[in-house]
């Protein structure tokens, strides 16, 4: 019946759909994974159940068999406690690997207990056969195990029942025959269910994943398919950057020196004529072998590229190409020789097709190579093979790189502003050209030492097989009946031949100075030689031109000689055109110098970007001559109106600042003229009460004789206190009229210390209680000054310095302290303030004897206190120092030179 009813099941399924037939070893193994994963889950699941569900029983056991339910509790405890252990089983390395061995016990372990149960209590009367049945009922649900464990388990199930059925006492009465079929009847029922449930799911599930997995199989095909279209759309997108590039610039340079000949009072026979047609011809065959290359990859492409061998004598068509590779090599000092064994001689080969693949390896292997290295060129026979090795000393190639340097238009340096130029086509083109003759191309690289590229060709002894394989479809005959073919073959090698090199000697320019003159200055900005010669004698005449080779140069050259116009090819090595805006817009000189682009793309995404990156203009190749000075001329005029604005502007905002420090200078005169007028008068009338208090003092002295012994020594002492106060009102009244009569400023020689100690006088009620002041002036030293101003000096750095003492840490060392202190050294005499302040902070050096400048909060400090002592003491022909370390210190040292005070006028 089980068999019957899962051949049912089965064929309910379409055949097709059962990937279980399919032989794909990555299917199976991941499908087993899945499964591994999958028991693990519903393991650790059903021993949980177990677990939990096993001792729950006991509430049954003490309604339905109350006497049993205390031996029943134990089993049950038993059969969970097995169970944990198979849970800790599920977490070990061990359990993973034999997991399908932990699968059964899980369910055996409890159907197990039951059948106990049932045997104890009635055996084929008890109601606990129920309790089999949630087995089974659990391992079709949880478990979902293969159909023949599930017949296994169901099966075992079963026969445990029987066994308790038959172990069970003898009961009375005892159990009729239709009870024992009515059990097993819904047991064994159970069971098929069970079995043919989990066979239907075990088919849908591997039918699930077999989709899930072709699902993830297709995604991962798509996404891979996805990742190449963007790698070829990039592929393309380089393309057609470096095709426009390796076009256009030579198409500018045949057509802009043609519109120069074009004009008129042109002459052909000029020495500047003879140059243009030199590069127009020279970027003609430039043109000519770009177009040639990509015709040999389309028809090999088409497959309609034709093989034509002819006897080679291979010693003499080695040495020519060598030696017309030869000149590239010693421009760029490096050594290039050949080497071709004896047994080597004629051979029947494609003699276009085999110089043009080994011009191409000469040519990269000169080409990356550094100066002072070897190229070698190596010829012999192999066997039946005919090879020749190109190896050089160059910088190599990586490993990982080297399986794509055959690709079409694969490049190792994709960036615009690589040092080597091309559009990649070299090496796939030497590839196809071999192996269309049936020979092979190898490649040998280790990075920083060097490469060698092999060719083999088949060795087909020359004559014997001299034969011409015809295109498949061929091309139509030009109409070039009026040309000579040889003339025109001769045209198709040379341009084979023209070197894809830059000249190293073009590429070095002289050593460029400033010269003054007239004419705006130019930078141009280009790694084509024959751009640099072109565009520089079209821009001499109204131009002073400077010239670059690379971007890194330009960027130099720019700040160095800072010019009025910049105009920069875009794809240079070094830096591209984009990263020289950028760099120049990011330095405060060259930020305003216009830059022109020239680009071989007029996309609207190559003009964006550079104008994100600072550029102010574009011209795109192939470019007119016309447009080209109208361009320049405009930018020139209006970076030259700009700079004088600019001049302007810093003289305006100059001029204004003047103004601001001559007005803060006047109302400063002002107050100190109406502080003089206020105090002459204040001083007036002062001195007469001042006069009549010493005139009675006097008067009192006399009357202090008639006093006695006693009484006259107490009257003696309160006298001498008035007169000492009197005499410091008097002093007072003395410094004021000196600090508001300054006088017309006429250096004396001013007694130091007596003007420190007005100063002092001055501030007595901000230092006095506060402040330790240690005055060390020596007696009777003198400097040249003005004596008020002096002490106008000396008073602002006193307030200078109690300022700076109000804001020191209370946790800083040491009392708070002034310390005034002079001396001559040589020719200068020196005199110092010095504090204990937290100093002044390093970033503000600079800028203290500015006008208006002040580290203090708006409404404390003009900040033109400093300023004004710094004009005054220059005036006198002296300097104010600063030597301060912050958080420790500040010292003002006023320097005074000494021939001033020996001619300054003597004081009174």
């Amino acid at each position: 019946m089980i068999r019957a009813l899962t051949s049912i099941l089965r064929s309910a399924i379409p055949r097709e759909a059962d990937p279980a037939r399919a032989s794909d070893p990555e299917f199976r193994a991941a499908f087993a994974a899945e499964d591994l994963r999958e028991r693990l889950r519903i393991g650790k699941l059903g021993c949980l159940l177990v677990i939990l569900l096993m001792p729950l029983g006991y509430l049954l056991d003490a309604e339905v068999y109350p006497r049993l339910s205390e031996p029943f509790l134990g089993l049950r405890l038993l059969c969970s406690l097995l169970t944990c252990g198979l849970l800790a089983l599920h977490f070990t390395a061990w359990g993973e690997r034999h997991v399908f061995w932990l699968g059964p016990p899980i369910a055996l372990l409890p159907a197990g207990c039951i059948a106990v149960m049932i045997a104890v209590s009635n055996g084929v009367q008890s109601s606990y056969y129920a309790g089999l049945n949630l087995v089974l009922i659990a391992v079709n649900v949880v478990a979902r195990w293969t159909v023949a464990e599930s017949l296994g388990i169901t099966g075992a199930v079963v026969l445990m029942y029987l066994a308790a059925c038959l172990a069970a006492p003898v009961s009375e009465p005892p159990a009729s025959a239709a009870d024992r079929f009515n059990n097993l009847y819904f047991l064994s029922l159970t069971a098929v269910i069970v079995v043919a449930g989990n066979a239907l799911y075990n088919q849908l599930r591997l039918r699930e994943f077999a989709l899930r997995f072709q699902l993830n199989r297709n995604q991962a095909q798509l996404e891979a398919n996805n990742r190449k279209l963007r790698e070829l759309d990039e592929i393309k997108g380089r393309f057609f950057a470096n095709i426009s590039h390796e076009l256009r610039t030579p198409l500018t340079l045949l057509l802009a020196p043609l519109e120069a000949l074009r004009r008129p009072g042109a002459r052909l026979g000029s020495e500047e004529s003879a140059g243009h047609l030199q590069t127009m011809h020279a970027n003609g065959l430039r043109l000519l072998k770009l177009i040639n290359d990509l015709l040999d990859l389309v028809r090999l492409e088409s497959g309609r590229m034709a093989v034509r061998r002819e006897s080679v004598a291979v010693p003499e068509f080695i040495a020519g190409i060598v030696e017309s590779a030869r000149k590239f090599a010693e421009d760029r000092r490096i050594h290039l020789h050949r080497e071709i064994a004896e047994t080597v001689g004629a051979v029947s080969v494609d003699r276009d097709k085999l110089e043009k693949s080994l011009l191409n390896l000469l040519t990269n292997a000169i080409k990356f190579t550094p100066g002072g290295g070897t190229v070698t060129c190596r010829t012999f026979r192999d066997r039946d093979e005919l090879v020749i090795e190109v190896a050089d000393t160059g910088i190599g190639i990586k490993p990982e790189e080297q399986p794509r340097v055959f690709d079409r238009f694969w490049q190792s340096d994709t960036s615009s502003h690589r040092k080597y130029q091309g559009v990649g086509i070299g090496l796939a083109l030497v590839k196809e050209l071999i192996e269309v003759q049936g020979g092979s191309v190898g490649l040998v690289s280790e990075l920083q030492k060097g490469s060698t590229f092999t060719l083999r060709l088949p060795w087909i002894t020359a004559g014997s097989a001299d034969v011409t394989v015809e295109d498949p479809e061929p091309e139509p005959a030009p109409e070039t009946a009026a040309v000579d073919p040889a003339w025109l073959a001769n045209l198709h090698r040379r341009a084979d031949l023209f070197p894809s090199i830059t000249s190293l000697r073009e590429s070095i320019r002289q050593v460029e100075t400033a010269t003054s003159g007239g004419l705006p200055r130019i930078l141009i900005a280009d790694d084509e030689p024959d751009m640099l010669r072109f565009l520089k004698s079209q821009l001499s005449s109204e131009f002073q031109v400077l010239e670059a080779v690379d971007g890194l140069q330009a960027t130099d050259k720019a700040t160095q000689f800072l010019p009025e116009v910049i105009l920069c090819d875009m794809m240079m090595p070094e830096r591209d055109g984009l990263e020289v805006c950028r760099e120049l817009r990011s330095r405060t000189a060259t930020r305003g110098i216009p830059l022109v682009l020239l680009t071989a793309r007029a996309d609207e995404e190559t003009k964006l970007r550079g104008l994100q990156a600072g550029a102010d203009d574009f011209l795109t190749k192939p470019f007119s001559g016309v447009e080209l000075h109208i361009r320049l001329k405009n930018l020139v005029e209006s970076h030259r109106l700009q700079r004088d604005l600019v001049r302007q502007k810093q003289v305006l905002e100059a001029t204004i600042e003047e103004l601001k420090e001559t007005e803060m200078q006047l109302v400063q005169s002002e107050k100190m003229a109406s502080l003089g007028r206020l105090s002459a008068g204040v001083i007036h009338e002062i001195n007469n009460p001042l006069n009549y208090v010493k005139t009675g003092l006097v008067v009192l002295g006399r009357q202090g004789g008639d006093l006695s012994a006693v009484a006259r020594s107490r009257f003696e002492m309160v006298l001498a206190d008035i007169n000492e106060g009197v005499d410091r009102v008097v002093r007072i009244v003395s410094d004021l009229r000196r600090f508001s009569h300054p006088g017309d400023g006429t250096v004396t020689a001013v007694q130091v210390g007596e003007t420190v100690e007005a100063a002092l006088r001055f501030l007595a009620a901000e230092w006095r209680g506060n402040v330790t002041v240690e005055n060390a002036i020596p007696s009777g030293f003198t400097v040249g000054a003005s004596s008020s101003r002096l002490l106008q000096v000396l008073i602002n750095l006193l307030q200078n310095s109690l300022d700076s003492l109000a804001t020191r840490s209370p946790d800083a060392e040491g009392v708070p302290t002034i310390r005034l202190q002079a001396r001559e050294e040589a020719t200068r005499a020196l005199v110092s303030v010095w504090d204990n302040g937290p100093g002044i902070a390093a970033s503000n050096l600079d800028k203290i004897f500015d006008p208006f400048f002040t580290t203090k909060d708006v409404g404390e400090g003009t900040g033109l206190g400093l300023s004004l002592c710094y004009r005054m003491v220059t005036e006198w022909g002296g300097r104010i120092l600063v030597n301060t370390e912050e958080g420790r210190f500040c010292e003002f040292l006023l320097e005074f030179p000494i021939e001033a005070k020996s001619a300054a006028v003597p004081t009174a």
